[in-house]
């Protein structure tokens, strides 16, 4: 870890690098080893998330005997049009199955390294583990393409983690941060975040002073000013931000953040609008889902999330599954607060604080 000078970012030509020079039969083994001593002073850190995926850039078509005809896109493109855009011949051509096609398949990893002691003192390396797999014929042998989008995006191959399907090479270990969150340096991350927040907002000052709103009170309707009835409307905080605020002042800040989670960071503009945030990705996850029900009491869901912390290993871990949506019902939260309104159960004093602030303003993801 870096105690001392400026930060150093980890860069992406560096990481690459690192990553090509890894022998597929060992790359599992020597990713972080390789990174370690490509980057000294940083103590890294590697996970992996469970989201299988496959990419349709990168295909490759074989011949029966094994020969590698070149690109998917490419060689069905070109026979094609060898047959004059006839779907029906081409399928009739191919249909026996001797043509077959390569596919990448992988799930992400995150590589993590600390550049501080704050919370959100670390960089994050998106990557891809992936392997090349015999997918499968060029062609459904049952169906008729309807189109040449249907031979270019096969659709007939069985696409799951675990497969039987022929592995052909790797792992390989490639960068894998969709729009922007390739290499990210959280503390800037989150410093962006609040800021572009902060700027879209006040771009809207103008529009936003000007505008009334309808309420309807004992007196009747009455129009409003937008302004006074939400008055904390430019000092929102966005959810990333909160996340990790309310990571530091919890118990779970005995524990780096980046143990436990991981963050699919996005930032780009569409259509002339910044878009910037994450989905957090949990890396510890309990084997049920916090749910809320009626009928069980709030004693009851304190045993519940008692259970959920053990399973994970991380005090208040939780709540911060709960704001994840997936893996938490909101439902749950609120009740939780209530009963500590009521003094009818106890949290620790700052996980308590956190609860009510949440239950005050309520964030998910």
């Amino acid at each position: 870890m870096i105690d001392q000078g400026p930060i150093r970012l980890l860069d992406a030509a560096s990481v690459e690098a690192v990553l090509a020079s890894l022998d597929p039969a060992s790359a599992d083994r020597d990713l972080v080893p390789a990174m370690t001593k490509a980057f000294p002073g940083f103590s890294i850190t590697a996970s992996a998330v469970d989201d299988f995926y496959w990419r349709g850039d990168t295909r490759t078509v074989l011949s029966d005997d094994g020969t590698r005809l070149g690109d998917h896109r490419a060689w069905v493109e070109n026979e094609l049009a060898a047959l004059g855009g006839d779907l029906t011949a081409f399928w009739n051509r191919y249909r026996s199955g001797a043509n077959k096609f390569t596919e990448w398949r992988g799930t992400s990893v995150f590589a993590f390294a600390p550049t501080g002691r704050g919370v959100a003192d670390f960089v994050q390396i998106s990557l891809g583990r992936e392997v090349e797999v015999l997918a499968g014929p060029v062609v459904d042998p049952d169906y008729r393409p309807y189109s040449a989008d249907d031979l270019i995006d096969p659709s007939w191959v069985p696409r799951e983690p675990a497969t039987n399907a022929q592995l052909l090479s790797g792992p390989v270990y490639r960068p894998r941060g969709r729009t922007g969150g390739g290499i990210v340096h959280m503390k800037s991350f989150l410093g962006r975040r609040a800021r572009v927040e902060r700027e879209l907002r006040a771009a809207r000052r103008p529009e936003l002073e000007n505008r009334m709103i309808h309420e309807v009170g004992p007196a009747g309707m009455r129009d409003i000013p937008f302004l006074q009835a939400n008055p904390g409307w430019f000092d929102f905080v966005p959810r990333e931000n909160r996340f990790f605020a309310d990571w530091d002042r919890s118990s779970a800040a005995a524990d780096r953040i980046f143990d436990h989670w991981a963050f699919d960071i996005h930032d780009f503009e569409e259509r002339g609008r910044r878009e910037i945030g994450f989905n957090p990705r949990p890396l510890n996850m309990p084997s049920e889902r916090l749910l809320a029900d009626e009928a069980v009491s709030v004693h009851r869901l304190m045993e519940r999330i008692e259970t959920i912390d053990e399973e994970v290993g991380l005090p208040f871990a939780w709540f911060f599954l709960m704001t994840h949506g997936h893996w938490g019902d909101p439902d749950v939260g609120h009740a939780i607060a209530n009963g500590v309104r009521a003094a009818r159960v106890r949290l620790p004093d700052r996980d308590a604080a956190v609860l009510l602030a949440w239950g005050d303003k309520p964030y998910l993801f």
